[in-house]
């Protein structure tokens, strides 16, 4: 039989009901990433802080004023979060225009890459964008060099491998991204279940990692996505 159930939901609310299914059968459910209702435990980056500093970023190097896109994603716990840390920032800002919130890239290149051709068709000067990760972020990038459109900074999520190389060539339009780390997530989760499991209520059910904003400056010091021992 299971004993423990490994989870990243897309859609929160949906996988409601498995959640309680799974755990009437004496199943211990473990959330990573993204959270879902009633699971045992759950281990996640603090989302609405990588969306308040991706977005303080764009902010401070556009003057705090300006035309602003958000690329928007699946209405996962993690990503609404991450748009809700962001307007929170921007909000503050009554020179900040926001041209568009509500377009879902899908959190993917192609998705990045299709939307965002369509809002450069649509806006003559886009200042800053923040993209809910990094894929949507490099898929956008693409949209712009494909249109020779250059005036506007990216930021986003994940701190991945792909991010570091953007982020070392100098070249980018993306420029920061908040970091998480997958591996760490799904090792805290695993083993806050396996407590669970031995009969050992965790003092936290749920814990959040704070992300750390990485850059070009700060490149040579991040660990990276690198899996760390449970």
């Amino acid at each position: 039989g299971v004993d423990v159930i490994m989870l990243n939901a897309v859609d929160a609310k949906a996988i409601a009901p498995a959640v309680k299914k799974a755990q009437a059968a004496g199943i211990v459910v473990a959330a990573f990433d993204v959270s879902a209702p009633g699971a045992d435990v759950t281990v996640m980056t603090n989302n609405v802080k990588a969306g308040e500093t991706a977005c303080q970023y764009l902010v401070d190097h556009t003057g705090g004023k300006g035309d602003y896109v958000i690329l928007n994603g699946p209405a996962s716990s993690s990503i609404l979060e991450r748009v809700k840390g962001c307007k929170d920032v921007l909000a503050k800002h009554p020179d900040i225009k926001i041209l568009s919130d509500d377009q879902n890239a899908e959190g993917s290149r192609d998705g990045g890459l299709k939307v965002f051709q369509s809002l450069l068709t649509r806006f003559d000067k886009i200042d800053a964008v923040f993209a809910i990760n990094d894929p949507t972020a490099i898929g956008a990038q693409l949209a712009a060099k494909q249109l020779n459109r250059s005036e506007f900074i990216f930021t986003a999520v994940d701190g991945a491998p792909d991010i570091e190389k953007e982020l070392a060539s100098g070249a980018s339009m993306i420029k920061a991204s908040a970091s998480q780390d997958p591996y760490v997530m799904a090792g805290q989760s695993l083993q806050m279940a396996a407590e669970v499991l031995a009969g050992k209520k965790p003092a936290e059910a749920t814990v959040l990692l704070d992300p750390q904003l990485i850059t070009a400056d700060n490149l040579k010091d991040y660990k990276g996505w690198t899996a760390a021992p449970l």
